[in-house]
């Protein structure tokens, strides 16, 4: 009997833990769940992610307004997955942000994306009703972006590093308190995500471009907060050596004239000791495998998850 489809059978709930990293920089860690995050500017505050419903957004706004009662002048959202943005209407913000790519993929692909994430994680999804409709950004950049904060409280500087994640993942830097945002470009202990990536920028120079900032705290999009530059360092080099098992395995098998599913039972032998454990580790590696071996055959643009192909390869490959 195959294992039940994704997170279908993960109804537990998680607990939040809001980190304070400095005077008015926030993280919301929820054990593996996506994390979230906040910075105060001298009299706006500035949301970075928003969860997978309103009604999951406002259970972080509620913890959030016991620090600070500053209005939200921007909602910064990393890329364009469903469980990141779909619960941004209960912000109100003034203006939300994504890179210029992350708009077009919503526009590509976001209707579908919705559905994908929604049965893949039914838990993330509270109050699904209560969605709007898709998030669309008021401001978008291509490279950069930069909000002063005023007040002394720095900047926070919006930066596209490369394609890894997805093709329009963002990082979001304060310099003041050398705090890096970095999405899921990087995971702390937790298994990553790799369906709509892109392996091979991603492993090399889109995590060198995240390394280098020396970072003394960094949030990925699950796990703990990372703290102090070595910390930070390992969180980079342990998303680096999943993605390097990875390419490995798929990349061997592919050669040899192996298949699919030789491709994922070999991956998943090889992680398994080290990463096994982890975070929806046994959800993700399906959908990593089969958009990995897309790139060995040449797909560069990822394919677009529709509800039926997430369980057309999860039934190839779990089943």
């Amino acid at each position: 009997m195959g294992k039940p489809f994704a997170s279908s059978a993960d109804t537990a709930r998680k607990t939040d833990t809001l980190e304070i990293l400095a005077d008015g920089v926030y993280a919301l860690t929820a054990e593996g769940d996506p994390n979230v995050g906040a910075v105060e500017g001298e009299d706006f505050v500035v949301a970075i992610e928003s969860r997978a419903t309103p009604a999951a957004s406002r259970d972080w706004l509620k913890i959030l307004r016991e620090h600070t009662d500053k209005p939200v002048r921007y909602l910064i959202l990393t890329h364009y997955h469903a469980v990141r943005v779909l619960g941004a209407s209960a912000f109100e913000a003034q203006d939300i942000i994504m890179s210029r790519a992350s708009r077009d993929l919503v526009a590509e692909r976001g209707e579908e994306d919705w559905k994908s994430e929604f049965g893949r994680m039914p838990r993330l999804a509270k109050n699904a009703e209560e969605v709007p409709g898709l998030t669309w950004p008021t401001i978008t950049f291509e490279s950069e972006y930069d909000i002063e904060l005023g007040g002394g409280r720095g900047r926070l500087a919006l930066r596209f590093l490369g394609r890894g994640h997805t093709g329009g993942d963002i990082t979001v830097w304060h310099d003041k308190t050398r705090t890096l945002y970095a999405g899921d470009l990087v995971e702390a202990k937790a298994a990553l995500y790799t369906g709509d990536a892109y392996h091979f920028d991603w492993v090399g120079k889109t995590l060198d471009n995240v390394k280098a900032y020396r970072a003394e705290n960094l949030i990925g999009g699950r796990g703990a907060v990372a703290r102090g530059v070595a910390e930070t360092d390992a969180a980079v080099e342990q998303t680096r050596k999943f993605l390097n098992g990875m390419i490995e395995n798929v990349g061997r098998v592919h050669k040899a004239g192996g298949s699919l599913k030789e491709a994922f039972e070999a991956t998943r032998d090889a992680l398994a000791p080290e990463f096994g454990s982890w975070p929806i580790f046994e959800h993700c590696l399906p959908f990593d495998v089969q958009r990995l071996w897309d790139e060995y055959d040449g797909i560069e643009h990822p394919r677009i998850w529709t509800a039926e192909r997430d369980r057309e390869v999860w039934a190839k490959l779990q089943g």
